[in-house]
């Protein structure tokens, strides 16, 4: 794929990622939460320009740092994630305003990693930026799987006396 059909995957990834986030969204935990991110990390190792062949050690060194800010950005949302589980035991999960600072702070860093690869010389392409969001996005999952795991349903609403028919609030998908 060419650098420009890679940026716009990316963009359209990260639009698509962060709106859907943003909304209330049923976890399911027998899903393959894993195979999106498997997909772009395919993509983006089948780019030869993942490493500059001019400056080896200064790119696979940008490399490592973008995979540690993914990672950390992707743990950082996903431990700002609110889950919660309704009483017929489904998860949800919806992303605070704190996942909103977790995103600005790692595309600042993911900024300033590029400016300095710049200044460097070494030749960034997009696929290095695809690879961190692969590890973004599967660490935010396999942290959202764990934690839903480990919530307890809330309790049914108490019934009172002459009712005979239990009142569930069910949350609305737009």
């Amino acid at each position: 794929m060419s650098g420009l059909a890679n940026a716009l995957m990316i963009a359209a990834v990260v639009v698509l990622v962060i709106v859907r986030q943003f909304r209330a969204q049923q976890i399911g935990t027998s899903k393959r939460w894993w195979l999106i991110p498997v997909v772009l990390a395919v993509v983006a190792l089948r780019q030869p320009g993942v490493v500059d062949a001019h400056h080896r050690t200064e790119s696979v060194a940008l490399l490592a740092v973008e995979l540690l800010i993914g990672l950390a950005t992707g743990a950082g949302w996903a431990w700002t994630t609110r889950i919660w589980a309704e009483p017929d035991g489904s998860v949800w999960s919806k992303s605070s305003k704190a996942s909103v600072t977790v995103w600005i702070i790692g595309i600042a860093l993911r900024v300033g990693l590029f400016a300095l690869g710049a200044a460097l010389g070494v030749h960034q392409d997009s696929s290095a930026l695809l690879l961190a969001l692969a590890a973004t996005l599967l660490v935010r999952g396999g942290i959202l799987v764990w934690r839903a795991q480990s919530v307890a349903p809330a309790a049914p609403a108490a019934r009172t006396y002459g009712d005979h028919t239990a009142r569930f609030a069910r949350k609305e998908r737009v």
